[in-house]
């Protein structure tokens, strides 16, 4: 069903209750995607997302040459024909290809394209993609012999790459910003001339990192990536994949409805969320922000339940997300309904990601009446009674969609009357698009005898 232009968003007016089954990861199935794309054989990915940002990344390696089918209702890829990706001649005409707003997609084409034999291919998105970074990347794969062409801004978006492959070698970056930019480097170095050698500049949220380099493995790399200090020494090697792999379900996207019975009290049962010393993704410590907020968390054979306390029992947290900051929304979001100032920092990256989170949610939250501190990296958020009425402006960010979309459940009112909305909840499709109706979903159950 279309979503309206603005959501009013139906709180609950019982404890929740139920089973949520979340979507795949997008940041694994976009990894996946290139992953296979430089395999050696097909290989069919499993419980693939299908959004927005995972279409965009299929759709570029259709235009290389790659097969890539798909098959929504099993929630499979299929990618073949390896050996066919890349024109077959110099002189084929350029291939242009669109990334929207997706920042896995833009840094792992770049990549990808840089590392190809031949080729020209022209990289682009929309408006506010090409004020995300990109300059590190580029001075990267320019360093080990990549003829990256800025055709606007000097280290953003568009490109132009005219492909000869890498030479390898030495090289630093500076992925401080974001660490796809790393990743990207990572996964296409092993078919490198030579082998490379990186040397990291700035810090990086290496919970990432670690799951890219655990993909890589997974996905057939069999040599062993040596880290010494800030140096990474990647050998040369081939990608020779199991014929299927699995995508683990979404752990950013669970922290949503893992949140949801602290706005609305009762429990949820989240199906093959894995905690992260099981699992690969790092977002999943957002489970241990929640206990300390008072919730309680049973993990059990791969689900987790999460219950929570009594009303007056939530407690605001201080809490460094530089490890995993797309779940900070989440947390900043139910802060108004916390007793106590909670305190988020580790999140100046996420000034340039969809949109300047960090000043996004202060004003959000400031709209609502609550008092916010902002600074450079951190925002403080001292509860203060809500203000109905407001309609949150999303800015085109599925983050802000979902995560007010989370407080908005909340029975402010104490008769079910919706007291916020969202704007633009449509933006979802970038990585969660059935979310809102999962909600819904979710609530209707809440009612059930």
């Amino acid at each position: 069903m279309p979503l309206p232009d603005i959501l009013p968003i139906t709180p609950f007016t019982r404890p929740a209750r139920g089973v949520v089954a979340l979507p795949g990861s997008k940041s694994l199935t976009n990894r996946a995607l290139l992953l296979a794309a430089l395999c050696e054989r097909p290989v069919t990915l499993t419980g693939a997302l299908a959004s927005e940002d995972t279409h965009l990344m299929a759709e570029a390696l259709r235009k290389l040459g790659f097969t890539v089918a798909g098959d929504e209702t099993t929630h499979t890829l299929r990618v073949a024909d390896q050996a066919r990706g890349f024109p077959a001649s110099a002189n084929v005409q350029p291939v242009d290809l669109f990334v929207g707003l997706a920042g896995t997609a833009a840094r792992f084409l770049t990549a990808l394209c840089a590392a190809a034999p031949r080729g020209t291919y022209r990289l682009d998105g929309v408006p506010q993609m090409r004020k995300r970074p990109m300059k590190p990347l580029i001075d990267a794969l320019r360093a080990l012999g990549a003829d990256v062409r800025c055709t606007g801004a000097e280290g953003f978006f568009p490109l132009e790459i005219h492909a000869r492959g890498l030479r390898g070698g030495a090289v630093s970056i500076d992925a401080s910003e974001s660490s796809q930019l790393l990743s990207a480097l990572l996964m296409v170095a092993p078919l490198a001339a030579t082998p490379i050698t990186i040397t990291l500049v700035g810090g990086v949220r290496w919970p990432f990192v670690a799951m890219t380099i655990n993909q890589m493995a997974q996905l057939g790399y069999a040599q062993k990536l040596t880290r010494q200090g800030d140096t990474l020494a990647v050998p040369l090697g081939r990608y020779a994949p199991p014929a299927s792999y699995a995508i683990e379900p979404d752990a950013t996207a669970s922290s949503y409805f893992t949140a949801l019975p602290l706005a609305v009290g009762g429990t949820i049962h989240v199906a093959n969320l894995l905690p992260p010393a099981q699992g690969l993704q790092g977002d999943a410590q957002f489970l241990a922000v929640l206990e300390r907020v008072g919730a309680t968390i049973v993990a059990a054979r791969g689900d987790v339940d999460v219950a929570a306390p009594p009303r007056t029992a939530l407690r605001g947290v201080t809490q460094d997300f530089s490890e995993f900051s797309d779940t900070f929304l989440t947390l900043a979001a139910l802060a108004p309904l916390l007793a106590g100032p909670t305190r988020i920092s580790g999140i100046a990256h996420s000034r340039k990601q969809e949109t300047d989170r960090v000043a996004g949610m202060a004003r959000e939250l400031t709209k609502l009446g609550q008092h916010v501190v902002e600074e450079h990296d951190a925002l403080t958020i001292t509860p203060r009674p809500l203000k109905p009425g407001v309609e949150i402006e999303t800015y085109g960010d599925h983050r802000f969609a979902m995560s007010f979309g989370i407080l908005g459940c909340h029975n402010l009112h104490g008769d079910g009357r919706p007291w916020l909305s969202v704007k633009n909840p449509a933006c979802c499709a970038k990585t969660f698009p059935h979310f809102f109706e999962l909600l819904e979903t979710v609530r209707q159950n809440s009612l059930a005898p």
